[in-house]
């Protein structure tokens, strides 16, 4: 089973694409989260996340939300952690 990796990686990159994500907020952010910076390109992430595969995949449930299924990607020393809520796509972090 993948744990749904193959879904949220399409939806995901939709999102990317689409630029239809949000960025949860954070007191490390500027370390955290790169692409809310401005550090790392949309396209660059895509790039990492259309390398990963349900190997490089995780998922735990929201330590504030349990209903709220948080997904870890690791793949090249990048770290990307995101969540759905309907309709939005929230990243926690996106860092090396």
């Amino acid at each position: 089973m993948d744990n749904g990796f193959k879904a949220a990686k399409r939806a995901l990159i939709a999102a990317l694409e689409s630029g239809n994500y949000l960025h949860a907020a954070r007191g490390d952010i500027t370390i955290k989260n790169l692409l809310a910076m401005g550090a790392v390109s949309a396209r660059a992430v895509i790039e990492v996340i259309r390398s990963c595969s349900g190997a490089h995949h995780s998922c735990t449930a929201h330590h504030m939300a349990p209903e709220v299924i948080v997904h870890v990607l690791r793949r090249h020393g990048w770290y990307i952690k995101f969540y759905f809520i309907e309709p939005d796509t929230w990243f926690l972090s996106v860092h090396q």
